[in-house]
């Protein structure tokens, strides 16, 4: 086929139309590694009602914005999608992208300015998941785009120098005696890249002794790994296997965190601060609900400007580190956000609420009982402008009005994106 490219969409790929059938109808066709009004070669690898997908071939008329890729297996892995293009298209794409699932989706048009905060484009996370298989030869790596093979790879540009001196262990030393029945390893540094975290995913057929033999070897290698722990895959009440500490301190510009092994924690190093800035800039008040708190990240920055915060956190993981991570003011409270608005108990109305839901978004549960508690001030942290969009439009209709709307580039390189937006009615 031979394509000209529309426009980026959300998940990285291009859109393109085919020719008119005989109804007079095109189909979205949608081709990752392109950039708008480039013409294209490529072919289709998947049909679906209504749209297709297809492979680039060859880009015959390349735009001006096209760059060469830094990383040798771009296009190979799976993790980044706008490597081809600059940083300043990648942040423009990304802007439109927000406001056009917003109106399509929410039927909004943003009247306040969309303000933009751009991370260091390269080295920027500090948690990666590297895959392994030992059969039928050794290979770490990455997942290649849209399957389970894992491709191997000696460097990842985005992620910190720390996590790349893990992996070149790994794919060196660490491959001698990797332990059978172990399947991914994941490292987590800490802010000043200078101490790591190692989770270890097995399932129950691992030999623990062997397991640990080979994570003391790596401490021994590597000393700034300072711990390491071992989950059971799909198995949430298997014991896991803890060698040395099993949590990292992460100091930010408001606390230093305890952040467990497993815990969620945002992984743009470079962002963490301007990201809790964003959040919680002169909000203050005397009381606020942070749902969906991990291990306090939020709770920890706005206790300085509340009197009384509720901590609302469901993961048995992240609510140890929240409990321990919470000041003197802030309430932890170990319940699905679900659970504890149906069930709220006969509290101080709060005058600020944070949400910083997972990908899938509050849904309509939370969104009812949110516009039926009516806080006067709601901010709203998104990692998927899909799912913002939807709970947005019930918001709305309740009375909220957008008051201020960020985009936090926490992902460069790839299609996504952070989006908090202050609501106050």
């Amino acid at each position: 086929m031979l394509l000209t490219i529309e426009k980026l969409v959300y998940g990285g790929d291009g859109l393109a139309r085919s020719e008119p059938g005989p109804d007079g109808r095109s189909q979205a066709i949608f081709v990752p590694f392109v950039l708008p009004e480039e013409r294209v070669e490529a072919h289709m690898v998947e049909q679906k009602p209504g749209f297709q997908r297809a492979v680039l071939d060859q880009v015959l008329e390349p735009s001006a914005l096209r760059k060469t890729p830094l990383c040798p297996y771009f296009e190979q892995c799976g993790g980044c999608h706008y490597q081809h293009t600059t940083y300043e298209s990648q942040l423009a794409a990304k802007a439109s992208i927000l406001a056009e699932t917003l109106q399509r989706i929410a039927k909004v048009e943003l009247k306040v300015p969309l303000q933009i905060h751009p991370s260091p484009p390269l080295q920027y996370r500090n948690r990666t998941r590297f895959q392994v298989r030992r059969e039928p030869q050794f290979v770490a790596g990455l997942y290649r785009p849209g399957s389970h093979e894992v491709l191997k790879v000696e460097e990842c540009p985005i992620s910190s120098p720390m996590i790349n001196r893990g992996l070149s262990w790994l794919q060196n030393a660490g491959q001698a005696s990797f332990p059978a029945g172990v399947s991914e390893v994941e490292f987590f540094a800490n802010a000043e890249d200078s101490e790591m975290l190692v989770e270890l995913a097995m399932d129950e057929t691992a030999d623990r002794w062997r397991v640990r033999a080979w994570v003391d070897q790596m401490r021994v290698d590597l000393p700034r790994v300072i711990g390491s722990m071992a989950f059971v895959k799909f198995e949430e009440d298997a014991q896991p296997l803890a060698v040395g500490a099993s949590e990292l301190v992460y100091r930010t510009d408001h606390a230093s965190l305890r952040v467990a092994a497993g815990a969620f924690f945002q992984v743009n190093r470079h962002m963490v601060d301007k990201l809790v800035e964003v959040v919680t800039h002169e909000e203050k008040g005397e009381a606020a609900l942070d749902l969906y708190a991990g291990v306090g990240l939020f709770s920890s920055a706005l206790a300085g400007g509340f009197r009384h915060i509720w901590a609302v956190e469901p993961s048995p993981t992240a609510h140890g580190s929240l409990f321990y991570n919470a000041p003197s003011n802030v309430k932890v409270v170990r319940a699905r956000t679900e659970e504890y608005l149906e069930n709220m108990p006969g509290l101080r109305k709060p005058e600020l609420v944070v949400v910083d839901p997972p990908r899938s978004g509050l849904g309509k549960t939370v969104v009812k009982a949110l516009a039926a508690l009516h806080p006067p001030r709601l901010t709203y942290v998104s990692c998927d402008p899909a799912t913002l969009a939807r709970d947005l439009g019930p918001l709305l209709v309740a009375g909220y009005q957008i008051e201020q709307a960020h985009l936090l580039d926490m992902f460069p390189q790839t299609f996504h994106m952070e989006t908090v937006l202050h609501l106050k009615r």
